[in-house]
């Protein structure tokens, strides 16, 4: 397994292939106001390409481009909040994407402890460590500690997938799945618009 960190955005010609593992950390968990600092991406080779995004940054275009591809499915586990942080920063809409976590809550309605520690402990005996979760990912320069959590969120998502899409073939739930992330994109941008914690189908 290897880090490899770019500023600003990813390098020319590189590509990750048809699916790719996202994952974002910010300053804090409200997309409008917290400020995106890293995004991670794995294409389940066991690498890990971080792109470290400056303050007031706008642009990455071969992020974006990758991003917006609809022929690259990305993966993430609680994607509604990476789309919004990716959205707010760069005003890409991230599609089609897949989410591990509205995967997990269709199928494993036995339990309510849907984090990724829990789901690859769980489904793949992979024991990943959240030490540097709250640590500050605003900084010019990112620790090698820092780097490796980053990379652990996204490095073990392609497998992840595969035992989840098993367990939704299993429960009849594959369909519900696919309609859930198809609608993702547009959730973010309603948590975005103002619409964050309100049902808008609800009464």
């Amino acid at each position: 397994m290897a880090n490899h960190l770019h500023k600003g955005d990813l390098p020319d010609g590189l590509d990750l292939g048809p699916v790719v593992a996202i994952d974002c950390e910010t300053m804090g968990l409200v997309p409008g106001r917290d400020r995106l600092c890293l995004v991670q991406m794995s294409a389940g080779d066991g690498d890990c390409h971080l792109v470290q995004v400056a303050p007031g940054q706008a642009q990455a275009p071969n992020l974006c481009r990758m991003l917006a591809d609809p022929d690259v499915l990305k993966l993430f586990h609680f994607g509604r909040f990476d789309i919004a942080a990716l959205d707010n920063a760069f005003g890409v809409l991230t599609a089609p994407v897949y989410c591990t976590k509205i995967a997990s809550k269709l199928v494993r309605t036995f339990t309510d402890r849907h984090g990724l520690k829990y789901l690859l402990q769980d489904l793949l005996n992979v024991d990943i460590s959240k030490q540097q979760q709250q640590s500050d990912w605003g900084a010019a320069e990112l620790t090698p500690a820092q780097l490796d959590y980053a990379a652990s969120d996204v490095l073990h998502l392609h497998r992840l997938r595969g035992a989840l899409d098993r367990l939704l073939a299993r429960e009849g739930r594959t369909e519900l799945a696919q309609a859930c992330f198809d609608f993702l994109p547009y959730r973010a941008q309603l948590d975005l618009a103002g619409w964050p914690e309100i049902d808008i189908f609800a009464h």
